[in-house]
């Protein structure tokens, strides 16, 4: 029987692993416009069903910063739309400041909730936070080192669904490495041809 829980994972699962795939496989077109924005859409349609999951586990600072990522993905799309990394240096600003505040805010809440690092839960909420939302503003703005960081956040997501015993997640998520890997290495040999010297 599909539970609510279940249903859940299933959706925030395929939303967030169908948004990799196709970010990675942009990675290295030339004319990768329509992958991008219906990768970001897709990270975008994921969002609540991982806000409902973690928020029901009481993490509410995964919970959080899931939603606090929306900016960096809105990002995404107007740069995949524009299809330059030219944007009004304001909203950059903004954005940026944003994400770097719920980074923060996210580190501090965590650590005045428990009285200080006392779980190893908290420590994978806070690598995945920072992992989490850096990771995708490098990545709105097209830049390959946003993949290392998914690769940070795709390892402690990863554990801590194996706490939490959601086995179709932790599932998720170990395919996701290998995207994401798969994503930084396409990427880096796009920015190496770019650099060869023209013979």
């Amino acid at each position: 029987m599909l539970t609510v829980d279940l249903f859940l994972q299933i959706w925030g699962g395929i939303g967030y692993l169908l948004a990799k795939i196709l970010l990675a496989a942009a990675e290295g077109m030339n004319n990768s416009r329509k992958l991008r924005i219906i990768g970001w859409f897709s990270y975008l349609i994921g969002i609540p069903a991982w806000v409902i999951l973690l928020a029901g586990k009481n993490n509410w600072v995964v919970a959080a910063i899931e939603l606090g990522s929306a900016p960096s993905m809105i990002l995404g799309i107007v740069i995949a739309w524009k299809q330059n990394i030219k944007i009004n240096k304001m909203i950059d600003l903004v954005i940026r400041g944003f994400t770097f505040f719920m980074i923060v805010t996210g580190t501090f809440y965590s650590v005045y909730y428990f009285h200080g690092i006392t779980a190893f839960s908290q420590i994978l909420e806070i690598l995945i936070t920072f992992g989490f939302l850096l990771g995708s503003y490098l990545l709105a703005k097209k830049n390959h080192n946003g993949w290392l960081l998914f690769t940070l956040m795709c390892t402690c997501m990863g554990t801590l669904m194996i706490l939490q015993n959601k086995m179709i997640l932790v599932f998720q998520q170990g395919i996701s490495l290998v995207i994401v890997m798969a994503g930084y290495i396409r990427a880096a040999k796009k920015i190496k041809g770019d650099r060869a010297p023209v013979a």
